[in-house]
């Protein structure tokens, strides 16, 4: 029992210093590019419009202190999976729950601006998402799965979750 129990905590800390598992608790975009396939979508948001206002956490994940973690946990948990089976899709697309995420802090960032636009729930299946029209703002032109034609939201949660 010892040894295997030695076995998975050795495992453990080889993995979170291999993976650099701390740095993803921080806020620091340069987490977001530990793994190789997010390289494009960093050097792409460095030379975004948003690079001087907003970083990963700011638009990929929600403001609330236990949502965060949450998300951060779920994403991570998805993410380790996908890259250590190597079981994703290419080029990576977001996801219908992160799309909503996403939507909500557009929608929350730029309420001044779009409030007319939003007088009905942004959560309704068939609303447009920002993404739609602006989908070089967080990252330029990508094939990174966002933007493009805009299904909405029910058809993208099918296709992507």
């Amino acid at each position: 029992m010892a040894v295997l129990l030695g076995v998975l905590v050795g495992s453990g800390a080889f993995t979170m210093k291999y993976a650099e598992g701390l740095s993803y608790l921080s806020t620091d975009p340069k987490a977001c590019a530990n793994c190789h396939i997010m390289n494009p979508q960093y050097d792409s948001w460095q030379k975004s419009s948003h690079h001087t206002v907003a970083t990963c956490v700011d638009c990929h994940l929600p403001h609330d202190f236990i949502g965060k973690y949450i998300a951060k946990a779920e994403n991570g948990y998805h993410h380790s999976k996908g890259f250590t089976t190597q079981d994703f899709h290419e080029p990576i697309m977001i996801k219908g729950k992160n799309h909503r995420i996403l939507q909500y802090n557009c929608v929350s960032c730029h309420e001044d601006m779009v409030h007319e636009l939003f007088r009905r729930d942004i959560t309704e299946p068939d609303a447009v998402g920002c993404v739609h029209c602006h989908s070089g703002v967080g990252h330029g032109e990508l094939p990174t799965g966002i933007g493009g034609a805009d299904r909405g939201l029910e058809r993208e949660m099918v296709n992507h979750e």
